[in-house]
């Protein structure tokens, strides 16, 4: 696997380790019993973290999380727009911390080469003696396995978010329903549009996470790759992907999305649901907490709701999923040297599952991040303290889902978005391909969708027919992408006769 060997100067900061003492501890956040594994003497832990907020958190949670667990945490704390370099750098140099978190999904595949060569611990068959790691979803584990091995613990998160932000007042004016199809949707941009609204799809330039993965869900498209006739196809080469073009295509020619949503960066798709401009909005729901705020400071009448239960042309809900992970952890052979020492990181790792630790993490200190508000977490009015002190801790946790307290919610349409993001795990539409393993993917992969990306934007605007589609498809199999098919297919029969 190929790695960059060029060094940059980075402004990551390791945080100093401290250790506090049952003896020092206030009677409030007493020390927690010497750990069995490490006799009276906190487990010295070096760690590497993704930093998502502008500066290095304050010191205070950490010490909490020392005394909970009985460690000495050296933190490592990296910019993310830096880590992926970072990560690559020390993993050359055999520097890597005893438990490193790699920067996202795409950093997880394109390392599997480097996992496959040993150089990191397989942690599977120890899970079952931990009583919150022996937990973890079997299906997520899955989609992080190697050659059918463990050799990571996932971050969690939701499997979906998406679904549809729409102006309900306006709705409710028209007489439009919640949508349940696919022309339902069209039927609502359309009345919109005759409403007045000048934009009624707020869309920008992303494929992914705008409006056409989502809306290629609900037209029956697979999530990334599908099964016909027992092999893997990639899902633009399907019938469903043309539907869902042909139907962006529609949307474009009318006037019901923004015509220049390929180059619409994401804040101004937003501003335009902001401003009134449009009036749906496809993406993350949770996103709606924040969008009725903007709205309502300039519209005092708005009001949203939001949906995902959108059929599919087999009459079944589903919406496209991650994996359900949004990374993953290794430990390196360099940095931990013996089973022992694996088993103890494991111990600290199961212990951030447990309840207080995992809301620790995730809120703050009760009465300083938040207060209880019948048994549900009220965040504090401080935004800004919380990014300081609690925000980087996020990208330390591994518990997003589990054992976390419900929110107090002050708007019932974000308590709805969230309901319905846990209810999408029931009709989730994985990626098959997730758990298998390509090496032109991941050497071309990226690279060969851009191929795909343009053809698809062409498309939708006028600029391709449905030949010269085809003819794009082809050159994508010609500069790899049927070897591609091949391997994972490949992958697939290999990963069939293992179970």
């Amino acid at each position: 696997m190929k790695t960059k060997a060029t060094w940059t100067r980075l402004g990551s900061i390791t945080l100093a380790a401290s250790v506090l003492l049952a003896a020092g501890c206030s009677k409030s956040e007493k020390a927690p019993a010497a750990s069995t594994e490490n006799g009276n003497q906190p487990l010295k832990i070096s760690m590497m973290v993704s930093l998502q907020t502008p500066e290095v958190p304050s010191e205070d949670l950490k010490k909490l999380i020392e005394q909970k667990t009985n460690t000495q945490l050296n933190i490592q704390f990296v910019p993310s727009g830096a880590y992926e370099e970072k990560f690559q750098a020390a993993m050359v140099t055999d520097s890597l911390p005893e438990i490193s978190y790699l920067g996202n999904q795409n950093s997880f595949i394109n390392f599997r080469d480097a996992i496959k060569n040993q150089q990191f611990w397989e942690v599977g068959p120890y899970l079952k003696d931990y009583p919150n790691l022996s937990k973890l979803n079997p299906d997520v584990l899955k989609n992080t396995a190697v050659d059918g091995k463990i050799y990571t613990l996932y971050q969690e998160v939701p499997l979906t978010r998406q679904g549809i932000i729409y102006r309900k007042d306006l709705a409710d004016k028209l007489g439009i329903t919640p949508p349940k199809t696919t022309e339902d949707i069209y039927n609502m941009l359309k009345k919109f549009k005759e409403s007045g609204v000048a934009i009624p799809l707020a869309d920008r330039n992303d494929l992914v996470y705008g409006s056409f993965k989502t809306l290629s869900s609900w037209f029956g498209t697979p999530n990334n790759w599908g099964l016909e006739n027992g092999k893997l196809v990639p899902e633009f080469m399907t019938k469903q992907y043309m539907d869902t073009m042909n139907f962006m295509k529609r949307l474009h020619k009318e006037g019901l999305i923004n015509q220049d949503f390929p180059v619409t960066s994401k804040a101004d798709q937003q501003n335009m649901m902001y401003s009134g401009k449009s009036a749906v909005y496809i993406g993350s729901m949770p996103d709606v907490q924040t969008m009725h705020a903007k709205t309502q400071s300039t519209i005092k009448t708005a009001e949203y709701d939001v949906t995902n239960a959108i059929v599919k042309p087999d009459g079944k809900n589903g919406v496209w999923a991650v994996p359900g992970y949004s990374t993953v952890i290794v430990f390196p052979k360099t940095a931990v040297k013996t089973e022992e020492h694996l088993k103890k990181l494991l111990a600290f790792c199961d212990k951030l599952f447990d309840p207080e630790i995992a809301n620790l993490m995730q809120y703050g200190v009760e009465g300083t991040h938040y207060n209880l508000k019948d048994g549900k977490v009220e965040p504090i009015a401080d935004v800004k303290k919380i990014e300081k002190d609690v925000k980087a801790y996020w990208g330390l946790s591994l518990s997003r889902v589990t054992n976390i307290k419900p929110k107090v919610y002050d708007l019932p349409v974000a308590e709805k978005a969230d309901q319905l993001v846990a209810d999408a795990t029931k009709f989730a539409i994985n990626d098959p391909t997730a758990p298998l393993h390509s090496a032109t993917y991941t050497e071309r992969g990226p690279r060969l969708q851009e191929i795909i990306k343009d053809a698809t934007y062409k498309y939708i605007l006028g600029g391709m027919d449905e030949n010269g589609f085809q003819a794009e498809i082809k050159k994508w199999q010609e500069q790899g992408g049927a070897k591609i098919i091949e391997e994972y297919n490949a992958s697939l029969t290999q990963s069939n006769t293992q179970k």
